[in-house]
């Protein structure tokens, strides 16, 4: 694994006899923004918390910038003020009898920071969030939305090494977490800060972040750029957890042409994605994302993977219209624009592109 400016090496943690974290490894690049993705229990935040030293790994290692602040095997563990981090919780611990300022103010002074660069720094980082005009008001006074932004001017004053956060959205309403997701991207690419970012919400990981890390039951199950984890899951998992995925089952018949039988229907797929390691007479599951199929009332002009299907439900869901479309080899769920508009037993085309069909790997096991 490459050097980044964030590594995490082999971490175990567990409670007990129980593992959390199951031998994580990772490495984030100076300056970019990531997510841990994954459902409650997955062990995103305990992964978070041994970045932050708020936890106690069982085993491995954790580098920041170099320097090494856990290390089992060395006995290296250093306190969460050395590490030089910002944190952020779903809590956004705002002093209710503070003003926004003094808030913000709070930990430059706790450093002995001189008076003049306390009063530029809070300045400036209230300008970055768009809180300037709040300076003086008591933090009593403001909104859900606007006390985090207090929240993350107060991560920024002190220059960190990173940012940490763990669910800052989530006590939002889906309003103010859209325009806050707009301006945790904006704030990120402005101050350039190398950024750690635990969410249950594929969506805010999508529109984050430069890389997803996956996680179940305390693995790593995909790493990638957002839009390769969402048209190449790897695992039924992400194909389910990210996004909407029809998941069929089949064999593959011919790898070399790249074709999976599906109920007796031969389906060409991606070949590229699933690599030289597919045998024939295998059994395999394949992901279709719902926005690929294409629907069409007259037969295509050439192309592979065009059958003749019918209509079975159609629900007009405002800017999209979901289909269930039954076709040789079953259902499949199909998400398109409402240009135009089908009804229950319309005689249609399918066509399934091969690149957006997706061979899945077998799930991760530690």
């Amino acid at each position: 694994m490459d050097e980044g400016f964030i590594e995490v090496r082999d971490l175990w943690v567990s409670y007990g006899a129980s593992p959390v974290v199951k031998g994580v490894s990772f490495t984030i690049p100076r300056g970019q923004q990531v997510s841990l993705l994954g459902p409650s229990g997955c062990g995103k935040t305990t992964t978070l918390r041994c970045i932050a030293g708020l936890e106690t790994p069982t085993a491995g290692e954790i580098r920041i910038d170099g320097q090494t602040v856990f290390s089992a095997k060395q006995g290296i563990n250093l306190a969460t003020e050395r590490r030089q981090l910002s944190l952020m919780f779903q809590s956004y611990a705002i002093w209710p009898h503070m003003t926004v300022r003094q808030n913000v103010a709070y930990a430059l002074k706790v450093r002995r920071t001189d008076r003049q660069e306390i009063d530029r720094r809070v300045d400036a980082v209230l300008a970055m969030v768009g809180m300037s005009g709040y300076a003086d008001v008591k933090a009593t006074k403001l909104s859900g939305g606007q006390q985090q932004r207090v929240a993350l001017a107060r991560s920024y004053a002190f220059p960190p090494k990173a940012l940490l956060l763990d669910e800052p959205l989530s006590n939002l309403d889906a309003r103010l977490r859209a325009q806050m997701r707009e301006d945790l991207k904006q704030l990120q690419r402005d101050s350039g800060v190398t950024t750690v970012y635990v969410t249950h919400d594929q969506e805010e990981a999508m529109a984050l972040s430069d890389r997803i890390i996956v996680m179940r039951d305390g693995v790593i199950v995909q790493d990638d750029r957002p839009l390769v984890v969402f048209e190449q899951p790897r695992t039924r998992f992400v194909a389910d957890f990210i996004g909407a995925a029809n998941v069929v089952t089949g064999t593959v018949t011919d790898p070399a042409a790249g074709v999976l039988d599906v109920g007796g229907v031969p389906v060409r797929y991606n070949r590229e994605r699933s690599g030289d390691g597919v045998a024939a007479r295998s059994a395999r599951e394949a992901a279709i994302r719902t926005v690929y199929p294409i629907i069409s009332r007259s037969r295509p002009d050439g192309g592979d993977n065009v059958w003749e299907a019918t209509i079975l439900r159609s629900t007009l869901l405002g800017d999209w219209v979901e289909l269930l479309v039954g076709w040789p080899a079953g259902t499949l769920r199909v998400k398109t624009l409402p240009l135009e508009l089908h009804t229950e037993g319309d005689k249609v085309f399918l066509t399934l592109p091969p690149e957006r069909v997706v061979l899945l790997d077998d799930e991760v096991t530690p």
